[in-house]
Order: structure tokens, then sequence, then C-alpha cells
């Protein structure tokens, strides 16, 4: 038993540190999200790191239309960002987890 316990101390440790890069290469995927008709663009990590906002000048003489589409386009963006961020760290999650009955629908 001891043994089972050393061996599922260190498939956790590794796991973790399988978490820790698969953290920092999210910072390496760029979602990119456009307004329906393309005047505004932005662009975030899957950590959910803002890296780039485009607005077209048409946009800039109508202060609360801009801020609506800045709304609208950053939440799409998140939620796009966020989708993948969980997936990617569920997946090694799930990867190094030892097998315990119940748990795999937790990371589902």
């Amino acid at each position: 038993m001891f043994g089972d316990m050393m061996g599922m101390m260190g498939k956790l440790k590794a796991t973790q540190e399988k978490i820790e890069a698969t953290k920092k290469r999210l910072d390496t995927i760029y979602i990119q999200e456009k307004s329906a008709d393309g005047l505004i663009s932005v662009s975030m990590s899957a950590n959910r790191a803002i890296k780039e906002i485009t607005i077209d000048d048409s946009l800039l003489e109508d202060k609360e239309q801009l801020e609506d589409y800045l709304i609208l386009t950053l939440n799409k963006a998140i939620e796009n960002a966020t989708k993948v961020n969980e997936s990617e760290l569920a997946a090694v999650a799930k990867e190094g987890m030892p097998n315990i009955p119940g748990m795999d629908s937790l990371f589902k």
C-alpha cells in the first residue's frame, strides 16, 4: 500500500508539472475574435490576456456604439479563450489522475 501511495504521489507531481507547462503553452495560443461586421477585432491568449484590439475608424465617431462593440467582442473572445483553456487543462489533469472510482465524472 505504501508503495502505491509513493507511486501515486509521483504521478501527481508529474501531472502538476504538465499542468504548469500547459499553462505556459496556453500563453502562445491566440484566440482571434471579430465583431459580426468586422469593425472590431480582438486577439487574446488562451490564458485570457488581451494582446491586441483593432478598431475601425468609423467607430471612433460614436462612443456608445464603440463601447457596445467592445463589450460584445471582448466577451466572445473571453468565452472562446476560456473554453480552450479549460479543455487543455482538463485533458492534462485527467491524464495524470489515478484511477479512483467516481472521479472520472469530474473531468468530462
